[in-house]
């Protein structure tokens, strides 16, 4: 089961194969930007959530 709803800032995700979340900092690279993940998650689905100040 996946859901995922956004509704005038509130946020419902729900997965039964969630292993967990990772908070991490954006990085600057060249003209773009990045997160580093563990080795573990290549080739795994991932959403990134982009938090307000």
């Amino acid at each position: 089961m996946r859901i995922v709803n956004l509704d005038e800032g509130k946020l419902t995700l729900k997965d039964d194969k969630i292993e967990g979340f990772i908070e991490r900092k954006v990085n600057p690279i060249g003209t773009s930007a990045k997160v580093d993940v563990p080795r573990r998650y290549l080739g795994r689905r991932a959403y990134v959530i982009i938090c307000k100040k």
